[in-house]
């Protein structure tokens, strides 16, 4: 129908009227969509006998779905992604009319929408279908990669947001503590008061660094050696505040936000089930043989 270039980079543009949409209770079905027919060219009549045009709208099929915009101010009315199209059907002695069924992104419900088109209806389900293939074989290709590097973006950004919360937490403890040192200088003893001397400490009590050890490698006055420092490679590896170091590579699996793992597992659900595409009869009685 159309090169792969068209549907992925692009888009195939149709005109065509609105029927409107309505729930159905299943996602596939020949007799589901004839019903939503009838129902939606029932209403249609009954709002023409009161002067109501049908509405005129532009479709616009791509790989990434199909989009029901108004012709003139190309505003979106719907957007309807190709893994939550399950189902799409045409007329077959009626080459104007098509449908399909969609799943709602917000109610999760199933909805069937119908068009009337200019005598294009097959080529408009057809085009649909090539859509929904391309999208299912980009999905397989770098669906995988790309559903890693989303789950480690996610995982980073939780964890940022741990960091930060907690950093939050940690200027507000060292705000408290420096209030109380300035407290403890202000009720300082008078002068000429001797008091025992005592190392001097900095704002967390911790004695500050010396560049020479207090556990000189000098002999004693024995002659042996002092006993050797245990090393801190077997310890766990803390900052200042007894917190353990960020490390990007030891978020899990779990770590990401369940929303978009949600999303994932929805398109490739989607995708699974598949797209029908059928040639049907709508009208099964002249009556309705018109919208």
């Amino acid at each position: 129908m159309h090169t792969p270039e068209a549907l992925s980079k692009h888009y195939i543009p149709y005109n065509a009227k609105f029927l409107g949409s309505t729930e159905v209770e299943q996602p596939k079905g020949t007799e589901v969509v004839r019903d939503a027919v009838r129902k939606l060219k029932f209403a249609r009549h009954i709002k023409k006998s009161e002067g109501q045009k049908t509405p005129k709208v532009e479709l616009q099929i791509s790989i990434y779905g199909v989009k029901i915009l108004d012709p003139k101010t190309k505003e979106v009315q719907h957007n309807c992604q190709l893994h939550r199209i399950s189902f799409c059907a045409d007329d077959k002695t009626d080459k104007r009319i098509f449908t399909f069924i969609c799943k709602d992104s917000e109610s999760n419900k199933h909805l069937c929408y119908v068009f009337d088109s200019e005598k294009c209806a097959e080529e408009i389900t057809l085009t649909i279908g090539q859509a929904f293939d391309l999208a299912y074989r980009k999905f397989l290709e770098s669906g995988g990669k790309d559903v890693e590097t989303r789950k480690q973006i996610a995982g980073l950004q939780k964890r940022i947001q741990e960091l930060e919360t907690e950093n939050t937490e940690l200027k507000n403890k060292v705000q408290d503590l420096e209030n109380q040192l300035r407290i403890t200088q202000v009720h300082a003893p008078p002068a000429g008061c001797v008091t025992p001397k005592s190392p001097s400490t900095d704002i967390f009590d911790m004695v500050p660094f010396s560049p020479i050890s207090p556990q000189s490698s000098t002999p004693t006055r024995n002659g042996t050696q002092p006993p050797p420092v245990p090393s801190r490679s077997a310890e766990i590896k803390r900052d200042l505040f007894g917190a353990e170091p960020f490390d990007p590579f030891s978020c899990g699996a779990g770590d990401f936000p369940p929303d978009i793992q949600s999303k994932l597992d929805e398109m490739q659900e989607g995708f699974k089930m598949g797209l029908t595409l059928e040639g049907t009869v709508f009208c099964l009685d002249p009556l309705d043989s018109r919208c």
